[in-house]
């Protein structure tokens, strides 16, 4: 039952905690091109303000979709698009307040102001949910802080920004660390040494759930407790260091290639896939698949969103164009983009 209730909440932190480690790589690699913190900021803002408006967008979609039957209270529902915006434009502002003086000052304030920052999320997380609920703040607002939503009490399938942005700077400090200059000269010590703090981080989580200390009013191990950040930040370490693992080894163009080839269209899969699963359009029945069933389902959207990713990919890189009516010789035009 506990891997299942772990594994059922890891899509959400792993697309959170890897736009976070893909946040470092972009400004380490801006910053070493000489680019000023305040460009770096502005560019990385409306980097996060353009998710977050396409998080607005799915939401009318989704409202479209659902007309007649569909509350238009859903059109202000905090959805994981709209919490990636707002995360990158959190991380934003923190790399430019820790930007002042040489990359290495940088990256070391940076790393350690994410790790605050974090922290500082998944504590603060409990209170703000249950005994210090911001009840003053309209629904819609309040439901930014601990996905209240129109109803009484917080819900858990939500995603407000306690405590999920927390993921985020998680990711953030993993790639200040990653891609630092020590680490690209000792990699494997430095990612078998996450991938061992990992480890760590889950059972120091799960030992001190199991304390008879609390120091929470109220306490939820599955959605609000910093433990619980502590577990699954702790799996996700772990899965960075099977990752690297799978490439050293040489295994990743055979077992990892569509996976690889899924992340270069993440948004656009993600932006679909939503409707086959849980939309409208659902493939299957909800709640009443065996398992042969839903794992065929799964099968079947895997394989739909490879072939969209796919197409979206040649499509970009003219070599589906090519094929088209009326474009120029296929093999010339592929070669030519």
């Amino acid at each position: 039952m506990m891997w299942s209730k772990l594994g059922g909440t890891l899509p959400a932190p792993l697309f959170i905690f890897l736009s976070g480690v893909s946040f470092a790589l972009v400004t380490g690699r801006l910053r070493a091109k000489g680019v000023s913190r305040s460009e770096i900021a502005r560019t990385t803002i409306k980097r996060g303000a353009e998710i977050y408006g396409l998080g607005l967008l799915f939401r009318i979609q989704e409202f479209a979709l659902g007309y007649p039957w569909a509350p238009w209270t859903d059109l202000l529902r905090v959805d994981v698009l709209n919490i990636l915006g707002l995360s990158m434009m959190l991380m934003g502002i923190l790399c430019w307040a820790c930007g002042a003086g040489n990359a290495e000052e940088t990256r070391k304030k940076s790393l350690f102001a994410a790790l605050a920052a974090a922290a500082i999320v998944a504590l603060v997380t409990p209170p703000l949910w249950t005994t210090y609920r911001p009840r003053w703040l309209p629904w819609f607002l309040e439901s930014y802080v601990n996905g209240v939503h129109t109803f009484k009490e917080p819900q858990p399938w939500l995603f407000p920004l306690f405590p999920w942005v927390a993921f985020a700077f998680a990711g953030l400090a993993t790639g200040f660390v990653v891609f630092s200059d020590y680490a690209r000269k000792r990699e494997a010590l430095v990612i078998s040494s996450l991938g061992a703090g990992g480890v760590a981080a889950y059972f120091l989580g799960l030992r001190l759930d199991a304390l008879p200390v609390r120091l929470y009013a109220v306490y939820d191990f599955w959605h609000t407790s910093p433990n619980f950040f502590l577990v699954r930040c702790g799996v996700l370490l772990a899965l960075l260091f099977l990752a690297y693992v799978s490439c050293f080894w040489g295994v990743t163009r055979a077992v990892l290639s569509p996976l690889i080839q899924l992340g270069k269209t993440s948004l656009l899969v993600y932006w679909v896939h939503i409707e086959f699963v849980y939309g409208r359009f659902s493939i299957l029945p909800k709640g009443k698949c065996s398992i042969p069933r839903a794992s065929a389902g799964l099968l079947a959207i895997f394989l739909a969103m490879l072939l969209l990713s796919l197409l979206r990919t040649g499509w970009k890189s003219g070599r589906l164009r090519a094929w088209l009516p009326g474009a120029k010789n296929p093999a010339a035009a592929a070669e030519s983009g």
